[in-house]
């Protein structure tokens, strides 16, 4: 192998690295990415679950305004209670006109 196919080959290998490199690389981001929406869900599933143990711990006093309450308590903590996005989490605690439609008709 003389030097022109020795270095020849060197760069080849050196561009197939960097496109290994690239790929690993956005793997990365995608596990990052991966893994915060898995650390949101558990804390979302979390709140849901003590939220839900409140609920069932809570004699039934008021059946007429005890729905609404839970309901309004669920909106309270960041979470859509209307048919489009229940049970998500509200973007910065931002209103939404349906869930309001809900608690405030």
């Amino acid at each position: 192998m003389d030097k022109k196919d020795l270095f020849d080959a060197l760069d080849q290998f050196s561009q197939e690295l960097l496109v290994t490199l690239a790929e690993v690389e956005a793997i990365k981001k995608h596990l990052k990415e991966v893994i915060g929406e898995n650390t949101k869900l558990r804390l979302e599933n979390e709140k849901l679950r003590e939220r839900l143990g409140e609920v069932v711990e809570k004699p039934q006093v008021h059946k007429n305004h005890q729905g609404r309450d839970n309901l309004e308590k669920i909106y309270m903590d960041g979470f859509h209670i209307c048919v489009t996005f229940y049970g998500q989490r509200r973007e910065n605690d931002e209103e939404c006109m349906f869930c309001d439609e809900l608690l405030f008709r």
